[in-house]
């Protein structure tokens, strides 16, 4: 009697030569090139160091497209940015001690924004393993320890025949909701040692799902059903999950008005009639949720810059989809369903009553226009202008990367990023320096569009060095360059909580310079010309860089009172 789980799929007779004889010279470094291949990588990014060399070296003689950035980190945040694009787990390959350390912000903001990124570090030589002091070059007690509370998982490799098992764990674990950052190290002496292994051919890619539970979606279905002020919140989790047209079937079902966060940008039509946009940071929107006798959270946790710096007391029952378990009721009880957004989203569909609200599109008009008359009070004229002019210019279907800088928290209230997964910020973790490097791991994913960095001169300078990568692989990235002369977000904080600054004004390098210097064109603009420096930067192809000198300034905070 033969049952399923004794049936496997039988080698074919090239797959039987090809590991009755595989070719000579192989090691382990080619171990880890033959499984990423196998799992249907193409591109690699990182850096070489002593410890790993046997694995660029495989790089080398594969077929796998490598670009090697000129910062661990920068090479993080690329790598973050192709997976962020592509759905597949980008591999990022580094050595041991402080290039894997230097790496630990980006991976820490792919954790943070559930980017699938597959790290696989070099180790010291596996007898130095275990916590014992060798003194060998790069040696820290325990390597992996640095990474656990940042990355989904760790896998540590002993010889290499774990290799192949080790990086399609891994890989599965990057792809399986919620994407992260795995991590996977890999002694320099199984890296260096000969692979009597046969080559490896194949690997099983597939992620596990993560359905709802159907009792919890029955239930969530007859609450929506049965709302009179049905709202949705939709995050990151929706246009990871690629669920944004669902969202709107629903939002239509119910007639339930849609507001996104940041990390939902472009997650749901911007001039929608639902549509309350990405004003979160704004009083007259928290009004509007807390108003709700029923709302729904899709992809989000409802943390900080979601709940408007916690401020937010919803009155109604709240529904939460989100499927990283530990974001799960962690800000608000809800009715939580632990699920992919795309498959709890087509349950809803498939159970809830439709629902008419004729009031629904008046009330989302009443709150824009009171969110559009608070910011027209402050006289912010050049920001608004500023941000309106890079949408004039940037098209409709290319992605935008944008560091921690001031124009990007206007960005996440005030930008229409024209669909999901176009617009990309650091929010998660809040570090500097992402947009440059993220945008140039964009460029790598998808050659046939242009993709827009923005920065300030604060966050440009610790990813300036990445112009030479641009340069080197030829990449279609225009970065734009706010220069205020400092960390400009900063200096308003500061100047708001303690009347003066401290460390936030910068002396800098003349940008126009600099880039000229790597053999990148550059152009130095203002707010009335930045439309059309901007079109034209975009439009000429490889990388290029805008230079706006400006002092912008923030809308007024509403959660301060």
């Amino acid at each position: 009697m033969t049952h399923d789980h004794d049936l496997v799929l039988r080698p074919t007779a090239a797959q039987t030569e090809a590991a009755l004889n595989p070719p000579a010279g192989r090691t382990g470094g080619d171990l880890v090139v033959e499984t990423l291949a196998a799992l249907g990588a193409t591109t690699v990014f990182g850096l070489p160091g002593q410890h790993a060399l046997a694995l660029f070296d495989a790089v080398r003689r594969s077929d796998l497209r490598h670009v090697c950035l000129r910062v661990e980190n920068n090479a993080g945040f690329a790598a973050d940015a192709y997976g962020r694009i592509t759905g597949e787990a980008a591999p990022l390959l580094l050595s041991t001690g402080p290039g894997a350390l230097t790496s630990l912000p980006a991976l820490q903001e792919a954790a943070a924004a559930s980017a699938p990124v597959l790290a696989i570090c070099s180790q010291v030589p596996a007898a130095g393993l275990g916590g014992g002091r060798r003194g060998h070059l790069h040696e820290l007690p325990d390597q992996a320890a640095s990474f656990r509370g940042v990355v989904k998982s760790v896998h540590t490799v002993r010889a290499p025949s774990q290799i192949p098992s080790a990086i399609e764990a891994a890989w599965k674990s990057a792809l399986s909701a919620p994407h992260g950052p795995v991590w996977v190290e890999i002694p320099q002496d199984v890296l260096l040692a000969p692979a009597s292994i046969p080559v490896v051919t194949g690997g099983d890619a597939f992620p596990e799902e993560l359905p709802p539970r159907p009792e919890l979606t029955a239930v969530a279905a007859d609450l929506l059903s049965r709302a009179r002020r049905p709202a949705i919140i939709a995050g990151g989790g929706v246009v990871r999950a690629d669920a944004s047209g669902k969202l709107r079937q629903l939002a239509e079902r119910l007639d339930a008005p849609v507001v996104t966060t940041p990390g939902g940008k472009g997650a749901f039509p911007w001039t929608h009639p639902l549509s309350l946009r990405s004003w979160l940071e704004d009083r007259h929107t928290t009004d509007f949720l807390e108003d709700a006798d029923v709302l729904l959270v899709v992809g989000s946790g409802l943390g900080e810059l979601s709940s408007n710096y916690h401020t937010f007391r919803p009155r109604g029952r709240i529904v939460q989809i989100e499927a990283d378990l530990g974001k799960l009721e962690s800000n608000h009880p809800a009715l939580g369903i632990h699920a992919d957004a795309r498959l709890a989203l087509q349950a809803l569909l498939e159970t809830v009553e439709e629902r008419r609200d004729e009031t629904a599109p008046g009330r989302v008009r009443d709150l824009l226009a009171k969110v559009a008359d608070r910011i027209a009070a402050q006289e912010l004229t050049v920001e608004q202008d500023v941000l309106a002019a890079v949408r004039e210019a940037l098209p409709a279907d290319s992605p935008s990367f944008w560091d921690m800088t001031i124009l990007a928290y206007w960005a996440w209230s005030a930008f229409d990023a024209e669909g999901p997964n176009l617009l990309h910020s650091a929010q998660g973790a809040g570090g500097l320096g992402y947009a440059f490097p993220a945008a140039l791991g964009a460029a790598v994913a998808d050659p046939t569009r242009p993709v827009l960095a923005v920065s300030g001169d604060g966050g440009a300078l610790y990813s300036v060095a990445e112009l030479a990568t641009a340069r080197q692989h030829g990449l279609d990235v225009t970065w734009l360059i706010v220069d205020d002369g400092g960390y400009g977000i900063l200096r308003e904080y500061m100047t708001q909580a303690f009347g003066e600054t401290t460390a936030t004004e910068l002396t800098r390098p003349d940008f126009v310079a600099l880039a000229e210097s790597f053999g990148v064109p550059a152009v130095r603009t203002s707010p009335e010309a930045l439309a059309a420096d901007l079109a034209a930067a975009l439009d000429t192809p490889g990388p290029s860089v805008v230079v706006l000198p400006a002092v912008l300034r923030m809308f007024a905070a509403t959660h301060l009172g």
